[in-house]
Order: structure tokens, then C-alpha cells, then sequence
């Protein structure tokens, strides 16, 4: 009998099978598709030699992540590879703000009026980011904080909607940017705790980058799996499970799937029925003749480009594609373009480009021409770039991927306590009603993004389990 099986080979379920492997654990790893990754896989989609990313591309929380820090995935080809800005936000006179890895160069493109109240707002946390990052990606509520008084002074400027907390700016520029951080998790801006999620995103980026990894975000799935069979885990593809007893027997399941996929599976029937998911993507990926013709200088250089003329039009796009059955006519969106530092991704002197727009859930329509003109209005003559374009929206991606219900990217709306306390209110997110069965997706804490801690995370609970039983 295995110690443990785990469901699903995304970020997540490799991170828990490493986890339990590395205490000593035998572990088995089923998924249903011909590849590991999840969220985190790399496919010719367009042409030949084009590697794009179909989910993740840009990896703030990757490199950050207390788990994948805590590995030697490195050893197995995984390299961060940091663009000269880790992201630009354009605006339509052709200038640009930037989150730079400098807090004086990121404060400077906001104007003399803002710059000192940037400062002020990330400088505190800085220098204690490890610390602030390893307590609030950790188990929530039920570990003690190491920094418990930086936590709470993080908690009092983050909890509040981030509409309060871009009132210390006076002028567009900054108010925009930060938006458009926010708006990565598709959550309207005056929800509670997004604050905190606009924070997180720019202090990731002043300590270490908005990495790519080397072709593509594959890789980093590729080395968790080979560091997984180095420790004895073995992985199993093209493996579906619609039953429990589908798997071979075990001490302990851990399903790196959705809680509605989990319910049906483990027969919890409508344990997750108050799960609640978000709105969906329209993502294109495209193959280029050449860089994107960028207006603003600084978005030529900038591994991430995020695409919104102010902070206005951001919330619009996000309280239609939250709460309307219509797509926005101005898409907010967050583009990606590998190309600026990795060679490996497109035939020379070609590139990929990376981008999406939040729609409705579910939504059937096609956002191609809306995404476009978005595009035109800030690199003019982008379309004639333009050699192929894949697109998927909520049902594709749905297809391809079974934990993004409606198209939901996040795997669970990021809003009002489940942005907190997801799939279920508890102190024990990652178990269930079943004492031997947990679940470490996106769904549950703290949310999502590749990082691996949401798999960390249920593999602490699930060890604790089995030394108890041992």
C-alpha cells in the first residue's frame, strides 16, 4: 500500500508528492492528460518553433515561493530568466509607469507627486518579505506568524479594498498601475483584502522579479517531476480517475483538482456547493514577426506588459466580466513577451506574445477584435505583426484544463472570505469529510498563482496524518 496517491500533476499536486517524498514517503502521482504541469505547461500552439505558454508565463510568486525555494530545482533545468523590467504599464500618450526591481526607478515613473507615497508604502514591508511571504502563503490561522506585528501592520494597509488604499496617490499614473496589479486576480477593485493582492504583486517584483523561466513555463513542471522520481515518487499520465476506486490503495489521496471534480469523485456530494467561481479568460497566444511595436519605450524592455488607459476603465472591465453576461468593449489585460529574454521560445528574429482579457463566466463569445484594438491603441501596427494567433476562451480552457470551471483561470472566485478562507470557512481548508482524503489545488490557501504552497501546504496536513496512523 502506497503512503500516499495524489491527484493531478499541476504545481500543486507535484509540490505536496515532493513534500511527502521528502519525509520519507512512497507516493504516486495520476494525471488525466499526456503531460505533467497543470496551469504550468509549454506547447507548439500556433507554428512550428513557437513555445507558448497556454496557461502561466510570467512567475512573480514562482520565484518567491517558500517551497520552490526550499528545492533544488535548479539541478533539474529550471532557470528564472529576469527581463531588464519586470513589468510596464503603458498609457496612451506613450509614456509608461513601471514596477522595476528599483522602488526609487518604479516611484520615479509615477511622478514627482506620488513618488514619496510609494515609498512610504512598500519600504516598511521590504525588508522583511521573506518573513511576510513564508506567513501569509503558509497555513492560515492555524500557524503562528514569525512576524506576527509586520503581518498585522501588512493586514491593516492590504484588507481594506485597494480604492482605499490608492487614495494616498494624487495623480493617474500610480492609481493605474496598482490597479492593474489588483485586477491579475479578476477581483473587482473595491473588494475587501485587495489591497493586499496589489501589494503582494509589486513587493514580489522589488525583491526578486517577474521571472520567465527558460522555455517556458514547462520547465518548472518538468523539474518538480524529476526531482519527484529522484526521491522514488513515480507519475502516471494520461491516467483519468472519475472514482476513488480508480487509484490503488493508499494511506492518503490528495486531489490537485477543483472541489466540484473532488466532490464528485470521493462521492461528498454537495460538500462544495457553496464554492464559488469566478469570471473567465479570453486568452490569444500569438506568433510575431518581429517585437511588439510598443508606443512607450519601457514596455519594449518589460517581460510583462499589463494594458488599461486608466485606472476607470480597469474597474469597468473587471465589474463587467464579474458581474454582467457581456464581455468588456476595453478588455483589461495582462500580456506577456518572453521573446525580450529568451531566445529559445521563437525562430530568430520572431517572437511569442502572450495575452488575455477577464470575460464572463462561461462566456461563448470572441474577444480576438476587442483584445486587438486594445492592442493597436498602445503599439500601433501590432496587428501587422501578427503571423498566427491561437485563442481560447472559457469553454477551451475549460477543456483543457478541468480545474478552470467557466473559464475561471483562478480556480475560485478571489473575492469577499474566499479570497481568505477557501474552498470551505475552516481552519482546516485542506481537509475533508473523508479523514484520509485532502485536497492542495488552487482552491484552496493561498489561492492561486504557481508556487507550489497550496500543495506545501496539504502535504504538511497530510504527514501530520499519517505519522499519527504510522
Amino acid at each position: 500500500m502506497l503512503d500516499a496517491v495524489v491527484v493531478g500533476a499541476g504545481p500543486n499536486g507535484l509540490t505536496a508528492a515532493v513534500e511527502l517524498a521528502r519525509r520519507g514517503f512512497s507516493v504516486a502521482v495520476f494525471e488525466a492528460r499526456d503531460t505533467v504541469g497543470g496551469g504550468a505547461r509549454t506547447e507548439e500552439l500556433t507554428l512550428p518553433g513557437f513555445r507558448h505558454d497556454p496557461c502561466s508565463a510570467a512567475h512573480p510568486l514562482g520565484i518567491n515561493s517558500p517551497a520552490f525555494r526550499a528545492m533544488p530545482l535548479d539541478r533539474y533545468g529550471l532557470e528564472w530568466l529576469h527581463p531588464e523590467l519586470p513589468m510596464a504599464h503603458p498609457f496612451t500618450d506613450g509614456t509608461a509607469a513601471v514596477l522595476s526591481r528599483s522602488v526609487a526607478e518604479t516611484a520615479a515613473s509615477f511622478g514627482s507627486r506620488d513618488a514619496g507615497a510609494y515609498r512610504r508604502l512598500v519600504e516598511p514591508f521590504l525588508s522583511k518579505w521573506d518573513t511576510l511571504a513564508r506567513d501569509f502563503m503558509s497555513l492560515p490561522l492555524t500557524a503562528l506568524p514569525r512576524d506576527p506585528v509586520t503581518l498585522a501592520r501588512f493586514g491593516l494597509v492590504g484588507l481594506p479594498p485597494s480604492t482605499w488604499l490608492t487614495r494616498r496617490f494624487h495623480d493617474e499614473r500610480a492609481k493605474t498601475l496598482f490597479a492593474g496589479l489588483v485586477a491579475h486576480v479578476m477581483a473587482p477593485l473595491d473588494g475587501f483584502a485587495t489591497g493586499a493582492i496589489g501589494l503582494v504583486f509589486a513587493l514580489a517584483a522589488h525583491a526578486r522579479g517577474w521571472p520567465v523561466a527558460r522555455g517556458g513555463s514547462q520547465s518548472i513542471s518538468d523539474a518538480l517531476t524529476a526531482y519527484l522520481k529522484d526521491l522514488g515518487g513515480t507519475v502516471h499520465t494520461d491516467y483519468e480517475v472519475k472514482r476513488l476506486d480508480d487509484l490503488p490503495p493508499a494511506r492518503a489521496y490528495v486531489f490537485d483538482t477543483s472541489p466540484t471534480a473532488l466532490a464528485r469523485i470521493a462521492g461528498f456530494g454537495d460538500y462544495y456547493a457553496n464554492y464559488r467561481y469566478g469570471p473567465g479568460v479570453f486568452k490569444v497566444d500569438y506568433a510575431l514577426d518581429g517585437p511588439v511595436p510598443w508606443t512607450a519605450r519601457e514596455a519594449r524592455t518589460a517581460g510583462t506588459v499589463q494594458i488599461g488607459a486608466d485606472s476607470a476603465e480597469i474597474g469597468t472591465a473587471l465589474r463587467a466580466a464579474s458581474r454582467e453576461d457581456r464581455a468588456p468593449d476595453k478588455p483589461f489585460m495582462i500580456t506577456v513577451q518572453p521573446g525580450v529574454v529568451d531566445p529559445t521560445r521563437a525562430p530568430e528574429g520572431k517572437q511569442v506574445f502572450w495575452a488575455y482579457g477577464h470575460v464572463p463566466s462561461g462566456w461563448t463569445g470572441d474577444l480576438t477584435d476587442a483584445i486587438e484594438r486594445q492592442l493597436e491603441r498602445f503599439a500601433p501596427g501590432f496587428r501587422d505583426r501578427v503571423l498566427a494567433r491561437a485563442t481560447a476562451g472559457p469553454p477551451e480552457l475549460a477543456a483543457r484544463n478541468a480545474n478552470y470551471v467557466g473559464g475561471d483561470i483562478a480556480s475560485g472566485a478571489v473575492s469577499g472570505l474566499q479570497l481568505l478562507l477557501r474552498p470551505k470557512l475552516s481552519l482546516f481548508p485542506y481537509g475533508t469529510p473523508h479523514p484520509a482524503v485532502f485536497i492542495c489545488s488552487s482552491a484552496t490557501p493561498p489561492g492561486p498563482g504557481v508556487h507550489g504552497m497550496s500543495g506545501h501546504n496539504a502535504a504538511k496536513a497530510v504527514w501530520r496524518r499519517l505519522r499519527q496512523h504510522s
